[in-house]
């Protein structure tokens, strides 16, 4: 759980609500770490549809038009609790950098970690990728934002210390950023979509990092085909 003072802390870019986080109180900020706290609690029992906002004011003991004050939809809620998710693995990539081997088993290493984190909590999971997929426009900047985030932390781990070609060749840093945007935003996509799958009970966690790896691999024997032809 995160304390009021982390809460705080965060930026408008990542947790936009209609009463920015930074301009609140230590009443307001234990206010909204509870109303944050009902909606994964009730999420993680039964899903996104378990979310109702009359169900999660009174279960933070707060107004229901309080809870608006702080958060416009259910998506909303679960969005900024997908944030607090997120920076979670980033502090995880940041201890436990991914390092060595060729990109796209980099790249498969994060996607595991990425899902298991996720998965961990599957309805939970499942109400996070609802609330990503039904967003309107109001939270299209938290969906993005958060997808520029992912894709950072693809490009991290598509890098390395040491990026190699999967046949072993190295490729140089230079040569491997010029497609590492679209590469990583490509299998940010990817993921999730294969999280739709998993989601709807189509193919394991397993078989979702695997299909992300299996991209990486692909895109980046092509470009190192591409390479030897020019």
């Amino acid at each position: 759980m995160a304390a009021p003072r982390q809460l705080e802390a965060r930026s408008a870019a990542s947790a936009e609500t209609p009463e920015p986080v930074a301009r609140l109180a230590a009443n307001q900020l234990r206010r909204m770490r509870r109303i944050v706290d009902a909606a994964v609690e009730l999420a993680e029992r039964g899903g996104f549809e378990a979310v109702r906002l009359r169900d999660v004011a009174e279960r933070s003991d707060v107004a229901l038009g309080t809870l608006y004050k702080y958060f416009r939809s259910k998506e909303d809620i679960l969005l900024f609790a997908l944030n607090e998710q997120l920076e979670r693995l980033e502090q995880l990539m940041a201890a436990r950098p991914i390092a060595g081997g060729r990109p796209y088993a980099r790249a498969g290493e994060f996607f595991r970690r990425a899902t298991r984190a996720l998965a961990r909590r599957p309805q939970f999971a499942r109400a996070l990728i609802r609330a990503m997929a039904t967003g309107d426009q109001a939270t299209a900047m938290k969906i993005a934002a958060f997808q520029l985030r992912i894709s950072r932390l693809i490009s991290s781990a598509l890098r390395g210390s040491a990026p190699s070609a999967p046949d072993g060749t190295p490729i140089a840093a230079a040569e491997l950023a010029r497609g590492e945007d679209v590469l990583a935003h490509t299998l940010m996509h990817v993921w999730f979509s294969s999280l739709v799958g998993w989601s709807a009970g189509l193919h394991t966690e397993r078989a979702v990092v695997e299909q992300v790896r299996a991209a990486a691999q692909l895109m980046l024997d092509g470009a190192n085909g591409r390479r030897e032809r020019t």
